[in-house]
């Protein structure tokens, strides 16, 4: 199963947050219809079958199909604005959907196992091997179109929840695959036992691939720093202008569609108040225009003149690898 990679955050969303919302739910919806049709058919095949292979295919479909709807719901829910209760928006439900398409993977890994091992001891004939394979290649087909929308929705919103209900399709690509292997081989030449160790591939796959979901969402949850490519960006737009001298404290988190940031930034201490509003505004509008879903806060310093402030808990001092 692919899967963000944990250390290095989705730069966010490129769209404003009405728009990435929308392109997130219509994948969203689109990936709810099509594990529907995968579901359907891989139950049919399964009971002709009665392959280890295409029943853990079956499962990983059925939990791809609970993950998508979870995922869906979520989506809704972090669309909504922020209120007096939640001051930061609803993003980080995105998050949750991660987790629990997580633990929906794990699951799946164990039951697949427990079956798998059970026909490894006592091994049973394939029957109807040729309608399987005529499954497993469609399953492919629509899984493959499917991957390429989200990965389409993933470049222009940066969602978590796209992000997790993709690697479930994207390790629906590689189990449907070792299906086919394992059905084939039991269908045609009675190697049996092929058929079960697909089953064991498949769910170590999964195995891997929830560990991998589960730790991009701990750590959106987590606040994680964005990637150091963005921070400094960051840091490049805000000192496009002459008059902002200098930037510290940066910091960055992600809450669904929406990218938090705020520094401080050092200016000359002798400008008027409005001067150093207009440099503030003005460093904020560029990190915007490149990050639309930015929630942007500058914190303006007299330059030198500035006194120690703020928790000493979060001072740059305290952190591993700076601000």
């Amino acid at each position: 199963m692919a899967a963000p990679t944990h250390h290095d955050h989705v730069s966010g969303a490129r769209l404003a947050p009405e728009e990435a919302v929308g392109v997130t739910r219509g994948v969203a919806r689109l990936s709810v219809a099509v594990a529907l049709i995968l579901v359907s058919v891989k139950l049919w095949a399964w009971l002709v079958s009665g392959s280890v292979a295409l029943l853990s295919s079956f499962v990983d479909s059925g939990l791809d199909l609970a993950a998508s709807i979870f995922t869906l719901l979520a989506v809704g829910y972090a669309a909504q604005p922020p209120d007096r209760a939640h001051r930061y928006g609803h993003g980080k439900a995105e998050a949750f959907a991660g987790l629990f398409q997580a633990g929906l993977v794990a699951v799946s890994a164990v039951l697949i196992v427990i079956e798998a091992i059970r026909r490894l001891i006592a091994p049973q004939p394939i029957a109807h091997g040729g309608e399987g394979l005529v499954v497993m290649i469609v399953s492919i087909a629509l899984t493959m179109w499917l991957v390429w929308m989200q990965s389409r929705a993933l470049a222009r919103t940066g969602s978590l929840a796209t992000a997790g209900d993709r690697a479930h399709y994207m390790s629906d690509l590689a189990t449907n695959l070792v299906a086919m292997l394992g059905l084939a081989a039991g269908a045609f030449f009675q190697i049996t036992w092929i058929d079960a160790g697909a089953g064991l591939f498949i769910a170590a796959w999964l195995g891997y691939g929830a560990w991998e979901v589960a730790r991009g969402a701990a750590d959106h949850l987590m606040d994680r720093e964005m990637a150091d490519a963005d921070r400094e960006r960051i840091r490049a737009l805000a000192l496009e202008d002459a008059n902002l001298r200098g930037v510290h404290d940066l910091r960055t988190r992600m809450s669904g569609p929406i990218i938090h940031i705020q520094f401080h930034a050092d200016l000359d201490p002798e400008i008027t108040l409005d001067a150093a509003h207009k440099i503030v505004v003005a460093a904020e509008n560029r990190i915007r225009e490149a990050y639309p879903a930015a929630d942007v806060i500058i914190h303006p310093d007299p330059g030198d003149r500035a006194e120690p402030h703020g928790h000493e808990y979060f001072s740059e001092g305290l952190r591993a690898g700076g601000g």
